[in-house]
């Protein structure tokens, strides 16, 4: 795995805001808004957060698992990739990747344990094995994801605000309902999370930020972009999404085959 994010195909794949929300030609003749395509992409990254409580795995492969998840719908479209099977393949093969490997059938027992009579979610090994495929071509063989949780503890430790840890922590866990992580370097992502908890909790960083002469426009863009997330969505933490508001965004997706 590539040890510099500048270096990396992770780099190299950073696209714009517009690029990101685009909604695919086929998801659009079903009907989906650009709207309704985020509320599905925050939704299926609730089912991987769960999925992932259940099998217990890293937080680090939680992340790299939605961010490949997002980055498979900036090329393919959820009419053709369905998000229900995509989801666990993505923690499946994140698992891989992240070398904390979780057993297909385990992901399969345990969607079953979650969805209960849904059948929708509900699919066999094979399945995830044969979309496994199909997601490695649609990524490009590109797997390398660099998060923003290193360079946040290293750059609090800098700061000398190591109080911060587990606030500024919690809103890189946020970020990931968000496409941020397609769009900025991972330590802006992180720089913007401190920035957030320093001025909630009435830290001044001022000094500290010129000392690190960034772009202060770009980290604040970022953390508007958070603040209006938060302001936005007000999602419940544990529950995601209420079923009544995201049920009818997912029957238009296609039923399974």
């Amino acid at each position: 795995m590539a040890a510099n994010f500048w270096t990396s195909s992770h780099c190299k794949q950073l696209l714009d805001p517009e690029d990101v929300d685009l909604v695919p030609a086929a998801d659009r003749e079903r009907g989906i808004t650009p709207e309704e395509f985020r509320l599905i992409k925050i939704h299926m990254s609730f089912h991987i957060w769960r999925l992932a409580q259940q099998v217990k795995v890293r937080q680090r492969v939680v992340a790299t698992a939605i961010s490949y998840f997002r980055r498979v719908y900036t090329r393919k479209s959820m009419s053709d990739y369905d998000p229900r099977l995509v989801a666990p393949t993505c923690l499946y093969l994140a698992s891989k990747v992240e070398e904390s490997t979780v057993q297909a059938r385990l992901l399969v027992f345990y969607i079953k344990k979650m969805c209960g009579s849904d059948d929708k979610y509900r699919f066999e090994i094979k399945d995830i094995l044969e979309m496994e495929m199909k997601l490695l071509e649609a990524l490009d063989y590109y797997l390398v994801v660099f998060h923003p949780y290193r360079p946040l503890l290293q750059l609090l430790q800098d700061a000398g605000i190591t109080d911060l840890t587990q606030f500024a922590w919690g809103l890189v866990n946020d970020t990931y309902k968000m496409d941020l992580i397609l769009i900025y370097p991972p330590y802006m992502i992180a720089l913007a999370c401190i920035y957030i908890a320093s001025v909630l909790k009435d830290k001044d960083t001022t000094a500290w930020f010129e000392e690190l002469r960034v772009d202060m426009n770009i980290v604040k863009n970022i953390s508007m972009e958070i603040l209006d997330f938060y302001d936005t969505y007000k999602i419940d933490p544990q529950r995601g999404i209420p079923e009544d508001k995201i049920s009818p965004v997912m029957n238009k997706l296609p039923a399974k085959a």
